[in-house]
């Protein structure tokens, strides 16, 4: 499947070949109203953000998600909608639907579905599920609605979704992120734009080692999001993902706890075991990725706009 880049647009920082940031999911902008202020500083090396207003898009439009969102799209930066996969075990149409209300609503320019599957069987279905999203996304890249009129959200005909140039852009410009936590099976490289094939404790990343497959994709493709990572430690946790080959990161000195839950069945339990034992942690408003780090001044400078890896 090809990836397509829309042309006559600046570049972003992720296709000159930097570092830069995935954040996964701040809390609820009443709750980090720092955090998602801190998203829109100029010169902050942010590739995206993801916005989990309920476990998704939540049945309603959120005017606080709403502002939060539209802030950080009026700097250019992409938001994606956070959507859980729970592993394969959601229907078709339940996707679709959260897809659609974060598009409608928050004017998203792509998605991180969470809880991805990793194995090959799951992979055909995992294929369906994206070309469905691809579908919706370049419907509103291009103006049209479910029912193919203009939508608000839209912004207009042929106003695209996202970050201008963003690389690996879906057909229309959106991006899909896979949040497997862990390495897939090599063919879930051709369903998306990136991977997230590490989620977890510093004390499980610093002994990792990247699939021998990942060789074959540019830095770009893949994302490592870790917790738990020492003030002390951030230039060898900066090397681990070079070395990887992962291009977007999240680095955050505050720590997971096995046996912290939220509201919800999808939101409990912020860790979880991968197929072959690997941690995986969750992504919502509980966890240890929902704050600022306290190191994010120093992080910021350390793989700004400056530095080009």
């Amino acid at each position: 499947m090809p990836h397509l880049t829309r042309t006559g647009h600046r570049p972003s920082a992720t296709e000159r070949g930097r570092l830069g940031f995935g954040v996964p999911g701040y809390a609820h902008p009443l709750l980090a109203p720092v955090e998602w202020a801190e998203l829109t500083r100029p010169g902050t090396p942010l590739h995206w953000a993801v916005l989990n207003v309920a476990d998704g898009p939540g049945d309603r439009p959120d005017p606080h998600c709403l502002a939060a969102a539209g802030r950080l799209i009026g700097t250019g930066a992409r938001v994606l909608g956070h959507i859980d996969l729970a592993h394969g075990t959601r229907r078709p149409d339940e996707i679709v639907t959260e897809a659609e209300r974060f598009l409608d609503w928050y004017r998203v320019g792509g998605f991180f579905l969470d809880r991805c599957p990793t194995g090959r069987e799951e992979l055909p279905e995992i294929r369906r599920t994206t070309a469905a999203l691809e579908a919706l996304l370049a419907a509103g890249a291009a103006g049209a609605g479910r029912d193919g009129r203009p939508t608000e959200s839209s912004g207009g005909p042929g106003e695209p979704y996202g970050r201008p140039g963003e690389p690996y852009g879906r057909p229309g410009g959106g991006h899909l992120v896979l949040g497997h936590g862990t390495h897939p099976h090599p063919g879930y490289a051709e369903a998306a734009d990136q991977l997230v094939t590490f989620s977890g404790p510093w004390t499980d990343y610093r002994w990792s080692q990247a699939a021998e497959w990942t060789a074959d994709h540019p830095p770009e493709r893949f994302v490592h999001l870790v917790h738990g990572v020492p003030r002390g430690h951030l230039d060898e946790a900066m090397r681990i993902a070079r070395w990887q080959g992962a291009g977007t990161i999240f680095f955050t000195d505050h720590r997971g706890r096995p046996d912290r839950g939220g509201p919800g069945e999808r939101n409990r339990g912020a860790w979880e075991r991968g197929e072959r034992g690997e941690h995986r942690t969750r992504t919502g408003h509980d966890g240890p990725f929902a704050s600022l780090p306290g190191y994010w001044d120093e992080i910021v400078s350390r793989v700004g706009p400056g530095v080009s890896e």
